[in-house]
């Protein structure tokens, strides 16, 4: 794999934890299908600034290596 493709990955695992933890009760490996009662009734935070933070820690754990 190239810096490019760990950076991704890296960013994608980190996008998809976030969204684990926002919206999500149980089941955040998605090892059987994903049902209603997995999803939390109420959101505690919100999507909006987690990608780009996400990006930035990428790639600045980049910058510091």
């Amino acid at each position: 794999m190239t810096t490019t493709q760990h950076i991704d990955a890296y960013w994608r695992a980190a996008n998809y934890l976030s969204v684990g933890q926002i919206y999500l009760l149980d089941n955040p490996l998605l090892t059987e299908p994903l049902r209603p009662e997995h999803v939390k009734p109420r959101l505690l935070g919100h999507w909006g600034t987690t990608p780009g933070l996400n990006f930035c820690f990428a790639h600045l754990n980049r910058i510091i290596a």
